[in-house]
Formats: structure tokens, C-alpha cells, sequence
């Protein structure tokens, strides 16, 4: 089921609206429910003052990842299986030459873009997506060289075991670390019960080196009850992730059945639960039991039903919009927004909706400390945050 189905039937089930889709119509009315900019300019009242909504580019086929190059240009995926490349005047290239196939089916397809910490020197550019296979789709995760905007000498570094013949849940979001290794967030495939089975990768957060190796500090290396690559297990399904710029700790979202979308700092070895407990309902309506304390599951920082379907996630760490440095920035499809989080701790401190109008599917911060947003729309956006001064210029 997707993202905006399953909120739709939880509003149903739970009798309840999502704060984002009233804000949406109580500030910006004149965008559309589909996430069209009726206006080349619309506006949002933030607690960072007012924001104007920047149409960038469009004519994007569900766009998933982004990632800001060294010289400004910014890569961008596209969930069919294309790579284009955003230059400074906001121009988008044609499909880059050298992606892999993928599984564009469902849920399924090309998913996260990011750079190799040391791009500069070896022009590496990974990328996740849905490997097709005869025994179904699975996430993968594989590099190749830009040169000439092209890709060069793709290799795929890592396949999520086993192949499930379904077209949801894949995760896909990828994390660099500072020390040489990467996180991928996985999904369960809506397999449900194998989340709860480390011999698998089906539920889990991998930790690997940069040629997709186990890390060597996973909590199952070496052991016969967990597979190497596995830092954490008992999810559902992330597509929210970043690195906390001051601990570089991990910390993801997570989305719920029928409510219970979870905010999580994963920790190694840890079971988070899926399906065993969980904050939400299944979509029968059926009672999921709620987490406990009695330490056998892992438990969330926060979570949120209704669900804001949590998908892309930065810290935000620029000068431009100065109230928000340090917070947490969750795009949301359901939410049809961003929703903005400030931590002390493990605690949530303060939260707010950002209203946008469209399902946003990815969060980047741009060199000019702007924040990027993508859409998830059959013609998808780029969109551009940026601060109105009191004249509303």
C-alpha cells in the first residue's frame, strides 16, 4: 500500500486529519492538493519567519534522491531509473548514460544519490535502487565514476537477501558516516515476520564499508544468529536518514502501519520491534500490541499518528535560516510537507509542520544554505526554501 493510501485509511480508521493537510489550506490555499505551484512563488509562515516556495525545476518523474556536487550542480534521481543533472541555472540534463536496470515497478525503482566522501579526488557517486532478479526485487546498493556526466565502471557493492517477489518496501536511503563506512536502510518487503530474523536482511539498518562489506564493528560479525552486514533489525520501512552532525550518530524515521511512524536513533544489535509492537494499527484495523519498557524491544524517541509518512531527513547546519540550525528536517508524503524537529538529547524538545502542498519524498541542504525539497508527483519538483525579507521580497 502506499504512502498517501495508507494515510488516507489510517485518517478513516483513526477519525483523525494530519496537521499538514490543514495547514495546507489554511497557508497556502492557492497550491493545489496534487502538489501543483499554481503561482511561480507562494509563501509559508514559519517559526523562522516567512519562507517563499520556490519552484526550481519540474517535468521530474517521481524524483527520490538528491545530492549537491562540489561545483553546485545538484544530481537527482528519478524512481523509473534515470540520473539527470541540475545545473546553476536550473537547467536539467538529459538522462545520465550508465545507471543500472532497475525493478520500476510499485514501490520499486531508483531510489537514493549520494556522494563518496572523497568525490573530490575519486569522482565516485553511489546509488540505491530495486534489483531485478528472477526470484524477484531486491535493494541494492552500487557505485560508478562520474566523468564527463556520465557514470563509468558501475559495480554493485550490495544486495539485500533474500529476492521477494512484491513491489513494496524497499527503503533505500543511504548515510556516510566519518568513518569510512555507510549505513543503508532497508525494508521488510512487507514480508512482516522475517523483520524479526537478523539471518536475513529483510527489516534491518546494514552498516558496510565503502565497498559494501560488513563493517567490522556490527554486532553479528562472526556470529551464526545474524548476518554481518546487520546493525539493527525489527523495522518496517526507512527512507529517512542522517548522520547527527555533532554525535554522527544515525538517526532515521521510520514509517508505521495505520499510525505509528517512529522516530528512532538505531543503536547495534537492537531490535525495534516490527511487527511484534508497533504504534499503529494493521490495515485491517486489526490492534498491533503497543511497545513496552521491559527491554525486549528497542524503543522510539517519538512517534506520530496520524502518520506523516517520513521520507528524506537532513540536520540542517547553514546561516540562512539561522532558527533552525541543528534541527532535524523530515520530508513528509502524507504530511505534504516538512516537518521540523529540534533535539536535546534523546528528547524532542519543539516540533512544527511546514506546510507545502505536495508529497515531498527528499531534503537536501544546498551550498547557498538553502533548503531543496523533491515531490513525489508522476511530474515531480524541485522546490527551494528561502527566506522573504519584511517587504516580503
Amino acid at each position: 500500500m502506499d504512502c498517501f493510501s495508507r494515510a488516507t485509511l489510517g485518517r478513516a480508521v483513526l477519525g483523525r486529519t494530519t496537521l499538514g493537510l490543514v495547514g495546507t489550506a489554511l497557508l497556502i490555499s492557492p497550491l493545489a492538493i496534487s502538489g501543483a505551484l499554481a503561482q511561480p512563488k507562494e509563501s509559508v509562515q514559519t517559526d523562522a519567519g516567512a519562507l517563499s516556495i520556490e519552484p526550481v525545476v519540474d517535468g521530474l518523474v517521481h524524483p527520490w534522491g538528491m545530492a549537491f556536487l562540489p561545483d553546485g550542480r545538484l544530481l537527482v534521481t528519478e524512481r523509473a531509473g534515470r540520473l539527470r543533472i541540475l545545473d546553476k541555472n536550473d537547467s536539467l540534463s538529459d538522462p545520465v548514460e550508465g545507471v543500472p536496470e532497475v525493478y520500476n515497478q510499485g514501490q520499486g525503482g531508483l531510489f537514493d544519490v549520494a556522494l563518496h566522501p572523497d568525490f573530490d579526488t575519486n569522482q565516485q557517486v553511489y546509488l540505491s535502487f530495486a534489483d531485478p532478479g528472477k526470484d524477484g526485487a531486491t535493494t541494492a546498493l552500487g557505485r560508478g565514476r562520474l566523468v564527463d556526466d556520465r557514470l563509468e565502471d558501475f559495480e554493485v557493492l550490495f544486495r539485500m537477501e533474500p529476492r521477494v517477489e512484491h513491489e513494496n518496501h524497499f527503503g533505500g536511503r543511504i548515510v556516510f558516516t566519518d568513518d569510512d563506512t555507510l549505513y543503508l536502510t532497508l525494508a521488510e518487503r512487507f514480508q512482516f515476520a522475517p523483520a524479526q530474523d537478523p539471518t536475513n536482511h529483510l527489516g534491518t539498518i546494514v552498516h558496510l564499508n565503502h565497498d559494501g562489506t560488513a563493517a567490522d564493528d556490527n554486532p553479528f560479525v562472526g556470529q551464526d544468529d545474524g548476518r554481518d552486514g546487520i546493525w539493527s533489525y525489527g523495522h518496517r520501512n526507512i527512507e529517512s536518514a542522517a548522520l547527527h552532525p555533532d554525535t554522527n550518530e544515525l538517526w532515521v524515521a521510520e514509517m508505521g502501519p495505520l499510525g505509528g511512524d517512529e522516530l528512532n536513533r538505531p543503536e547495534a544489535g537492537k531490535n525495534y520491534g516490527w511487527p511484534e509492537v508497533s504504534w499503529g494499527k494493521h490495515y485491517s484495523g486489526e490492534d498491533i500490541p503497543d511497545p513496552t519498557e521491559d527491554g525486549e524491544f528497542a524503543g522510539s524517541i517519538k512517534h506520530w499518528t496520524p502518520v506523516i509518512s517520513p521520507s528524506g531527513m537532513i540536520f540542517y547546519t547553514g546561516d540562512t535560516l539561522s532558527e533552525w540550525q541543528g534541527s532535524m528536517l523530515i520530508g513528509g508524503l502524507s504530511e505534504q510537507g516538512l516537518v521540523r524537529v529540534e533535539l536535546d538529547g534523546d528528547e524532542v524538545t519543539h516540533e512544527m509542520s511546514i506546510p507545502l502542498g505536495a508529497r515531498i519524498r527528499d531534503v537536501e541542504q544546498g551550498p547557498d544554505g538553502l533548503v531543496y525539497v523533491t515531490t513525489d508527483e508522476e511530474n515531480g519538483s524541485i522546490i527551494r526554501l528561502r527566506p522573504l525579507d519584511d517587504d516580503g521580497n
